[in-house]
């Protein structure tokens, strides 16, 4: 799924129980860093001819930062440096959880290449995917990221913030006092 979908869960999910701005960072972090492994995207710019060039992120995506030892490595860090520390680690865990989800629903190729998730990695080759995977661009994953952004807006009514508070305090203000003039 997108990015932008994957954030919008993660921060759903840190919202589901009371964080300090912290450790709601790190639960929604936890949500959408599964996919660093992309960093291969960036290699793409290099052109084919030069010494080098590999297929980085065909090869590594879903395999290096989308199994459990990733997710677990994310639940020791929120240990390490949550505030709350047990509940933001077990959230960062759902929050991973979730993104792998989304993924193995939702990322078929317009090819019709199913995308597997290497969850065991580096323990075991086994491949996650769901015959039914939907692809990347479809109105499944517009749906979700449409019901995401709802529950986004009525957690900034309700509770006076948005994702917006990892960018900027005073933008999110501007933001949320916005929102709450017009409803």
């Amino acid at each position: 799924m997108s990015p932008i979908t994957h954030l919008l869960a993660g921060w759903a999910v840190a919202n589901s129980a009371e964080l300090e701005q912290r450790d709601r960072g790190l639960v929604t972090l936890s949500g959408i860093i599964p996919d660093i492994d992309s960093f291969g995207l960036l290699l793409k710019l290099i052109p084919a001819s030069s010494p080098g060039q590999t297929a980085w992120w065909p090869d590594y995506h879903h395999i290096l930062a989308h199994n459990i030892s990733f997710g677990i490595g994310l639940f020791v860090a929120c240990l390490a440096f949550g505030k709350d520390k047990l509940k933001t680690a077990l959230l960062s865990l759902i929050s991973f959880h979730v993104h792998i989800l989304f993924d193995l629903i939702g990322s078929r190729g317009p090819d019709d290449y199913q995308w597997p998730i290497w969850y065991l990695y580096p323990f075991s080759d086994m491949q996650l995917t769901w015959a039914y995977q939907w692809e990347l661009v479809s109105w499944q994953n517009l749906a979700i990221t449409a019901l995401l952004l709802a529950y986004a807006f009525h957690i900034a009514r309700t509770r006076g913030r948005s994702p917006i508070e990892f960018i900027s305090a005073r933008a999110d203000r501007a933001f949320v006092d916005t929102l709450s003039r017009r409803s």
